[in-house]
């Protein structure tokens, strides 16, 4: 099954071992460390080094910016669809969510923004997916604003403790029940 699994920072160990993931994108402040799963290689490892803020300007904080999408896009030509691929964030609940929306649309360009973010949703109903990340991934996909309108239609994601995962499948037909 080709898919995009989401989850947390501390997660992401078990989430690429469990899912057999070979390849994960990182979406991080820049000085937060940690260590890549074994399982993923260091050369298939995406680091994009930004804070989980909307708007640049904010003092020391990094906003996410059309460099980090234009990274993220050429990640994911290299990506064959063998494995699934692991996109994190702190807490899988803001960056990496927008970033697997961008993801799946950069593999998959006919996809529909609006059954994209309908399935988001039904598999992650905690996914507040970071709105300059979408504005930026729309822009730069030429979505001519349909992935903003998708994101605003599924509004703001239920309340969680930043401890969840999920499986975004890439193929609508896919069972989006998919253990996680």
């Amino acid at each position: 099954m080709t898919a995009i699994i989401v989850g947390p920072l501390a997660k992401i160990a078990e989430l690429a071992v469990r899912h057999g993931a070979r390849e994960m994108v990182s979406l991080i402040a820049e000085k937060q460390d940690f260590h890549r799963p074994a399982v993923i290689s260091a050369d298939r490892h995406l680091k994009l080094a930004m804070n989980d803020i909307a708007f640049a300007g904010t003092g020391k904080l990094i906003a996410p910016s059309e460099a980090h999408v234009e990274q993220l896009i050429d990640f994911m030509a290299g990506w064959d669809r063998q494995y699934p691929l692991v996109v994190h964030c702190w807490m899988g609940v803001s960056r990496s969510p927008a970033a697997a929306l961008i993801a799946a649309l950069a593999v998959n360009p006919q996809e529909d923004e609006f059954e994209l973010a309908a399935r988001l949703r039904k598999v992650a109903p905690h996914a507040t997916p970071n709105t300059r990340l979408v504005e930026i991934g729309d822009r730069i996909l030429h979505r001519e604003g349909r992935l903003i309108a998708a994101v605003k239609g599924i509004g703001r994601g239920a309340d969680t403790d930043g401890k969840v995962s999920f499986v975004l499948p890439l193929n609508p037909s896919q069972n989006t029940a998919l253990q996680q």
